[in-house]
């Protein structure tokens, strides 16, 4: 499935048009993505995802912090369907990577987290955004070494960079300029995870909470 498509050139939304909280405002250039559409996106990769794996066992990688948002309402559609039509198994656990200082990639990953046994699951990472896919091919070379039956691995977001991502995910919500984006648990620094929105960050933010 064709993952949606911002352009580069595409102007977003104001942040006086859709509710931001107060003490974010200045610190924004614009909605890129607004809640409601990234909920009803979720729901269309849960019914993806929820064929893909029927009569299957679905184990569910949540990478964190990022990917929490994206597992949680991701897993609520899951379970609707899982009442609505033939039900699909699910277990998860949790992992954290990081590569971030500002905005800008560390060049190295650090993984931390025990992984549950995963030999002969068929495995599914839940990520919040490819940016060089640095992060998320640590992980997958780590989780390969486990020998799942299957993995395949679900973004929210892809950031197309100049030079390119060294991989990509099977299930894509939002193909994204390169821009620096905050909110629905993706941070700078640890701040602007609780904006319901994706938004671009703008210098005022990068300054006022850089490290």
């Amino acid at each position: 499935m064709q993952e949606i498509f911002i352009d580069d050139d595409f102007k977003g939304y104001s942040i006086d048009q859709i509710a931001i909280p107060d003490h974010y405002q200045k610190y924004l250039s614009k909605i890129l993505i607004p809640k409601g559409l990234i909920i009803d996106r979720i729901e269309k990769l849960a019914r993806i995802i929820h064929d893909d794996y029927e009569n299957k066992k679905l184990h569910i990688l949540c990478v964190l912090k990022g990917g929490d948002k994206v597992f949680g309402d991701l897993n609520k559609k899951l379970d609707s369907l899982n009442i609505s039509k033939k039900s699909v198994p699910i277990t998860y656990d949790f992992i954290r990577a990081s590569s971030y200082k500002n905005a800008q990639s560390s060049g190295s990953v650090n993984l931390i987290g025990k992984f549950d046994e995963l030999k002969d699951k068929e495995v599914l990472i839940v990520e919040d955004i490819i940016d060089t896919g640095t992060t998320l091919k640590k992980i997958k070379q780590e989780i390969l070494k486990l020998q799942p039956r299957s993995l395949k691995i679900l973004a929210l977001l892809v950031k197309r960079i100049p030079e390119g991502n060294v991989l990509t995910a099977d299930y894509v919500g939002f193909s994204i300029p390169n821009e620096f984006v905050v909110g629905y648990c993706l941070d700078y620094n640890e701040h602007f995870r609780d904006l319901p929105h994706i938004c671009i960050l703008n210098d005022n933010g990068k300054e006022d909470f850089k490290k």
